[in-house]
């Protein structure tokens, strides 16, 4: 196999990151719509469009941000460097906080991101193909492995398919999540994704080629331990009848993303 593969197109041949990441967003925005409608919404479709758009505001700013902080060599070309790169974490983070920032200006106190818990592990599953099939220069590559499922990107070094890692990472936590999304006390399914999601970075981002920031790990090691510590807190704080799944029809007051 010959990296990237491009893929074909009508009567072209498209590369794989392009396609797969305007397919990740297609059936990203399909799922939440769909979601949405099946489900019911406690905001209406102005402050829903109103979050939104600050997740998005949010995650792009936090995707290029943490990127740029990850790589050094982007860090020397100053504002290009900042515009060149972006990361899955930061745009979680950033996204997140984003969201809570909107919240508190509409003076929104209840949860909202349960609906977009199964969109996002739609979006990276398939993204994440793209990154896969974009081969080195993508920069989503795990470190050598002697593991017969290793995959030579070109440069004729058996890596980690890290990136395929996670699409199979996401589909199984979405298929985990479903019981807490049907039963779950409100706000939970999105806690339960993102705090699962920075524990899974922590770990896979160990064999990937990183240049370490501090005690040995990454810009992105970094914002997922520091994710990590706030859902902590969260779940210590948590009365046992928070811990347990939500029978149907009871209510719930739990407040955050």
């Amino acid at each position: 196999m010959t990296f990237p593969v491009l893929i074909p197109f009508g009567g072209w041949r498209v590369h794989p990151h392009v396609f797969f990441e305007v397919l990740a967003y297609a059936v990203a925005a399909g799922v939440f719509l769909w979601l949405r409608r099946r489900r019911g919404d406690p905001l209406s479709g102005a402050d829903r469009l109103s979050l939104v758009t600050a997740i998005f505001v949010g995650a792009l700013i936090g995707s290029r941000l943490l990127a740029w902080f990850d790589s050094p060599g982007a860090q020397s070309r100053g504002i290009i460097g900042l515009m060149d790169g972006k990361t899955l974490v930061g745009g979680l983070v950033g996204g997140w906080i984003a969201t809570e920032v909107e919240k508190r200006r509409m003076g929104v106190r209840r949860p909202t991101g349960d609906l977009y818990v199964f969109p996002l592990i739609a979006g990276i599953a398939i993204g994440r193909i793209g990154c896969l099939l974009s081969g080195l220069p993508d920069g989503t590559y795990g470190t050598a492995t002697m593991l017969p499922w290793g995959i030579d990107f070109g440069d004729g070094i058996a890596r980690h398919p890290t990136a395929l890692y996670e699409s199979l990472f996401v589909i199984a936590l979405g298929v985990l999540l479903i019981p807490v999304w049907r039963r779950g006390p409100v706000g939970h399914t999105f806690k339960w994704f993102t705090a699962s999601y920075l524990a899974f970075r922590l770990l896979v981002d160990t064999i990937k080629p990183g240049v370490a920031l501090f005690l040995g790990l990454t810009a992105i090691q970094w914002a997922c331990v520091f994710g990590l510590i706030y859902y902590a807190q969260w779940y210590v704080r948590l009365p046992p009848s928070r811990v347990a799944l939500r029978r149907p029809g009871k209510p719930d007051t739990t407040t955050g993303a």
